[in-house]
């Protein structure tokens, strides 16, 4: 459930937030919000949840899409427990690490 959760909201939201903040705003076809706007929007507390799932459900279908990759792709199935520990742990710490992160705003 983790990964289809993961890809679909992955699907949805990064390519336009990749957009609008890695393309139209550097390059001018839009005008960004000022800094002030922007600070408001990411410490309101409904932003930080919905960061906070977007990364959480991102890095699940990453590990389980990056699992089943080593696993079958390359058949590297005798390495089954450390390759779940390394790629279920990495989403487990960089959930983690996203909520440290999103709460330290003040």
């Amino acid at each position: 459930m983790l990964f289809s959760a993961g890809g679909v909201l992955s699907a949805l939201l990064m390519p336009s937030l990749v957009f609008l903040f890695g393309v139209a705003f550097p390059l001018g076809w839009l005008s960004p919000p000022g800094y002030p706007r922007l600070f408001a929007v990411v410490t309101h507390p409904l932003t930080r949840m919905v960061l906070f799932v977007l990364c959480t459900l991102s890095l699940f279908h990453w590990a389980h899409r990056f699992r089943y990759t080593l696993y079958d792709g390359l058949q590297i199935k005798h390495l089954n427990g450390p390759i779940n520990l390394v790629c279920y742990g990495g989403a487990i710490v960089g959930s983690v690490a996203a909520l440290y992160l999103l709460w330290q705003v003040p």
